[in-house]
């Protein structure tokens, strides 16, 4: 992927022709190999019998026929994928190629010495390891032991013995690994599909993250200017001046996610909640006590109290807020607690009524930093949302663009001059 942003069809479409093009090669050189093989083999037989031109046309015709069907065989046990029907009767092909490699050698004789080296490769291909080699090695021997019948000598035996053994390995070799080219590239085209549908589920997350706060900020200033205009112009100047702000702060935040990271600070975010919550007529406290935390522990936990700040105006009627941070060792924890427990809010109208997926999102954030997060209404009736991270995680790579990595300065001069809500 050259980007984090990728096409919606990207993944979808069947592999383009270049992307087959390596396994079609593969299997274009060792159809050529066998062939080649086989048409050396054929040359055998024409040189194996010189008795006379009738005599050779005859031979020769009968041996077309099994030599023929022994590459059909071979092929079969090459490319499992030409006749997937017959992958449960690999075994009997085997045995039927084992008969017509070493029964014609009672007419052909020694015309016949180039068709063990394919049943070699075959056995190989179809049996198990532990069964592969000794059989192998069984038709070696069985090759000598019949080349000795028909007058070969020592040092016939023993280059024919090594011509067959590499037939079969380079059978073996070219068929594995025309296979082998056909997987990887098969997992690489499952591997861009897996990217495109990771990339998708990231792009997902940190939408409803970073812009369903800011979403939500405008809809809660956008009701209170209706109700203030009336009667505070000036209160409702104010309002606005922080719709327009937090408009812009939603603009940065697509840039942010479409760069593939966006740094966030939890102090900010705090200071930032006690501004919406007060503007919301819910009182607040926030107690920031955990230091410096590393970058990526820092973003979590910020967006971990941007959805639950928006949870608690879409989906309770809370008077009071309690945010606190606090930092043990190498553990920090974030809690945010509300007593809005089964009071309908009347400040946002909640998007649906099946709930939505921001708690689940933070889980797997959290979690994939080896941290936990818990959500849920405590013995006194209070909502709280927990987590807990270890601050000595490592940071993920970040490209030079991002603009997350600009301090509050600069991201206030990104965003331009307004109130405090920042969101």
């Amino acid at each position: 992927m050259q980007g984090s942003l990728l096409p919606d069809d990207a993944g979808n479409h069947p592999p383009r022709h270049h992307d087959n093009l390596a396994p079609r090669l593969a299997v274009v050189i060792t159809v050529l190999v066998l062939v080649g093989y086989f048409a050396v083999a054929v040359t055998y037989v024409v040189d194996g019998n010189r008795s006379g031109r009738t005599i050779d046309a005859a031979m020769l015709g009968l041996a077309l026929l099994p030599m023929t069907m022994l590459l059909c065989l071979q092929m079969l046990h090459s490319f499992p994928g030409l006749a997937p029907r017959l992958s449960g009767a690999r075994r009997r092909t085997l045995a039927l190629q084992t008969v017509l490699t070493f029964a014609p050698f009672a007419v052909f004789k020694h015309a016949w010495l180039g068709m063990p080296g394919f049943l070699a490769g075959s056995s190989l291909l179809v049996l198990a390891p532990a069964l592969a080699w000794p059989a192998f090695a069984a038709i070696l021997l069985c090759t000598d032991v019949l080349l000795f019948q028909v007058g070969f000598g020592w040092g016939q035996v023993a280059y024919t013995s090594v011509s067959t053994a590499l037939t079969g390995l380079v059978v073996f070799g070219l068929s594995r690994l025309s296979g082998l080219v056909a997987e990887v590239s098969r997992s690489r085209a499952e591997l861009a599909r897996l990217a495109v549908a990771q990339e998708r589920l990231r792009f997902s997350r940190d939408v409803h993250d970073l812009l369903g706060y800011s979403l939500s900020t405008i809809t809660l200033k956008c009701e209170l200017v209706h109700r203030l205009v009336p009667r505070q112009n000036s209160r409702a100047q104010q309002e606005l001046s922080e719709i327009l702000q937090t408009s812009r702060q939603a603009l940065a935040d697509v840039r942010a996610v479409a760069s593939g990271y966006r740094k966030m600070s939890l102090s900010a975010e705090s200071a930032t909640a006690r501004s919406m919550l007060a503007a919301a007529g819910i009182s607040a406290t926030s107690e920031i006590d955990c230091g410096p935390l590393p970058e990526v522990v820092d973003t979590v936990l910020a967006s971990v109290l941007r959805e639950g700040l928006t949870n608690v105006l879409r989906h309770s009627k809370a008077d009071h807020c309690a945010i606190e941070a606090r930092r043990s060792g190498r553990q920090v924890w974030l809690t945010l607690v509300n007593d809005g427990v089964g009071r309908p809010s009347t400040i946002l109208r909640a998007d649906s009524t099946d709930g939505g997926s921001g708690i689940g999102n933070l889980r797997v954030r959290v979690e994939n930093l080896g941290g936990r997060l818990r959500a849920g209404v405590r013995s006194d009736g209070c909502f709280e949302l927990r987590a807990e991270l270890d601050v000595s995680v490592d940071a993920p790579p970040r490209s030079g663009r991002e603009r997350g990595s600009k301090d509050s300065k600069d991201s206030k001069e990104e965003y331009g001059p307004g109130p405090t809500v920042t969101a």
